[in-house]
């Protein structure tokens, strides 16, 4: 039995703390992708460890809902303090031009540093939002790129994985629960984890409600047994890259 496995981190970008413990985790565990934020603090340093470890693949993690845009002049997409609004406000007043101006900005400036995404997802999975899909089927298209997988009543082509997991996520995650992910995934299927494995620092402290789990998530994620346990199962880590190539 054979299942190939993205364990990608989101968040890639939010701060420096999120930045190493994604690192940690790619480097002593299991992750094999993140996804990337270009309009937070940690953006920079986030590209900067990409290009020191091209064999993390690194997608783009599409941003409607949490800090400032990319650009000056999308005023449906912002509060009276120049912030993006929360996700259920978001998506009932966005513009849609505003929405595909954006998004093509924050794609133009993850090329500017001189990285190639590996595939599209988002933060707060806005990409699956009927509002929202479109834009970014047209920008995946344009750029030939995967996509972690959207439930749409209109069908795509756009390549994704089989089998999407979103159940590692809140509190009490155990490494029996993140093995258990996997019972229900067959032989020859691509399957996508979600991970948010962190570090926690001031911004991340200050900023997001999902805090102290991301350091169990780190902590399960490095654990020496899952890496065993996983190629016992017939496991095989890839990212995005070879997803493309299969």
């Amino acid at each position: 039995m054979v299942i190939y496995c993205i364990i990608n981190a989101d968040d890639f970008g939010y701060s420096k703390g999120v930045n190493y413990g994604i690192l940690e985790a790619f480097q002593h565990g299991v992750v094999t992708s993140a996804t990337m934020m270009v309009n937070m603090p940690g953006t920079e340093h986030a590209a900067r460890l990409a290009k020191e470890n091209p064999e993390l693949g690194v997608g783009i993690h599409f941003v409607l809902t949490c800090g400032k845009p990319i650009l000056a002049d999308v005023p449906s997409l912002v509060n009276e303090d120049g912030e993006f609004r929360k996700r259920d406000v978001q998506l009932l007043y966005a513009d849609p031009d505003d929405i595909e101006r954006e998004l093509t900005a924050q794609l133009e400036t993850f090329l500017s540093f001189g990285l190639t995404p590996t595939h599209i997802d988002s933060h707060h999975h806005v990409h699956e939002h009927p509002c929202v899909f479109p834009i970014v089927q047209k920008l995946a298209e344009q750029y030939d790129l995967p996509i972690r997988p959207v439930r749409s009543e209109k069908p795509h082509r756009l390549r994704t994985v089989d089998v999407f997991i979103s159940q590692f996520y809140g509190r009490g995650l155990t490494k029996e629960y993140f093995l258990s992910l996997f019972d229900e995934v067959n032989d020859g299927q691509t399957v996508e984890v979600m991970c948010h494995p962190a570090y926690i620092d001031v911004p991340l402290f200050t900023g997001s409600s999902y805090c102290s789990e991301r350091i169990n998530e780190l902590s399960i994620l490095t654990d020496p047994y899952v890496r065993k346990a996983l190629e016992n199962r017939g496991v095989r880590l890839i990212t995005y890259r070879e997803l493309k190539q299969m």
